[in-house]
């Protein structure tokens, strides 16, 4: 993928599974929700696999273990092993071994996962800031987390102790909605100590640096439900993604989004890595996707003609992203929307 303003989705000949070597999945929101498989997660990724492609695992998350992930995922019907689950824990790990001599103090403000990343790079992890940490760390420790862990976070970097994220996400999706997520948590640290972390995640090139040392990917394809982490980081890697909308990102926002946030191709579920992609193609006053055809007016969106809800929004992209060039689009979307019941 080229760092060019894309105007609209790309199409695909080739069934995704089979034009790319390895997908780097993102699991909230794109494999599972809270506990349970996202419908038709299983049988796609189990017939991407039995057609050749590698699968890994890619989160954010940094609470749970690779071996606990990969357990998760087995349990589900998709089997994992622990060396296919890359997670900010491990990447941040790195970034902080990079910095710090060997066997070096953290201060480790989230889960199990940070412990052994961190361990699994020769450091050293520590519960209190008097234990003389030479840096402090923070990812997603769950719900059970407590205001006590960011108060220790914010006594060792008054005293000046380099701190570190694993990532930023301000929501993490569950199987009762979206909650706080790491990202949120960072701000209250931030707040009180005016301080500005080092992240390690999606977006950022530590985490994709990580994913490729990891994964050995040479054709990878960014799989993932949010803009802001998995289709910017795409963008950052210079790699293609595939947006699919069972997380957090709707049409609405997907239409109003940024360069950076553009993804190669757009589709419900994972069960478009199994499938061509259809063209987008430009006209004389709009774009036309499968029956539809998008326009942008002055004002708003316009949607024209019948079919798939999918080639519609994809058209209307196309529109969308014309329209803003280089910025975000405005018009009005929703009687387009409506049409396609998105």
């Amino acid at each position: 993928m080229s760092q060019s303003v894309r105007t609209r989705p790309e199409g695909s000949g080739q069934a995704l599974s089979e034009a790319y070597d390895t997908a780097l999945l993102d699991l909230d929101g794109v494999v599972y929700a809270g506990g349970s498989a996202i419908a038709h997660a299983v049988e796609s990724l189990a017939t991407a696999r039995a057609g050749g492609m590698h699968l890994a695992y890619v989160t954010n998350n940094a609470l749970r273990t690779p071996d606990a992930v990969a357990g998760h995922l087995t349990e589900l019907g998709i089997p994992t092993g622990a060396e296919d689950v890359i997670t900010s824990a491990q990447a941040v790990a790195r970034l902080i071994s990079e910095q710090m001599p060997a066997g070096a103090r953290v201060l480790v403000i989230g889960g199990e996962g940070l412990k052994v990343a961190l361990r699994e790079r020769g450091l050293e992890p520590v519960d209190s800031a008097e234990d003389d940490p030479a840096a402090v760390v923070q990812g997603y420790g769950g719900p059970d987390l407590t205001w006590g862990r960011f108060a220790e976070a914010c006594y060792a970097i008054a005293r000046g102790v380099p701190w570190y994220a694993s990532n930023t996400d301000l929501t993490i999706p569950g199987a009762r909605g979206i909650a706080p997520g790491n990202g949120a948590a960072v701000e209250v640290v931030r707040i009180a100590t005016g301080a500005d972390p080092q992240v390690a995640g999606k977006p950022l090139p530590p985490m994709h640096r990580e994913t490729i040392l990891r994964t050995g990917a040479e054709r990878p394809l960014v799989v993932g439900d949010r803009l802001d982490t998995d289709i910017e980081g795409a963008f950052n890697g210079e790699v293609d993604s595939l947006l699919v909308l069972t997380g957090v990102t709707d049409a609405a926002q997907l239409l109003a989004a940024p360069p950076q946030h553009r993804p190669t191709y757009v589709d419900a579920d994972l069960r478009g890595m199994l499938t061509g992609q259809p063209e987008v193609t430009g006209l004389d006053d709009g774009f036309r996707c499968g029956g539809w055809t998008a326009t942008a007016s002055s004002e708003r969106l316009e949607l024209d003609g019948d079919g798939e809800a999918l080639d519609g929004l994809r058209a209307l992209c196309a529109a969308a992203w014309t329209s803003a060039g280089e910025g975000v689009c405005e018009l009005d979307a929703g009687k387009a929307l409506g049409r396609l019941e998105l």
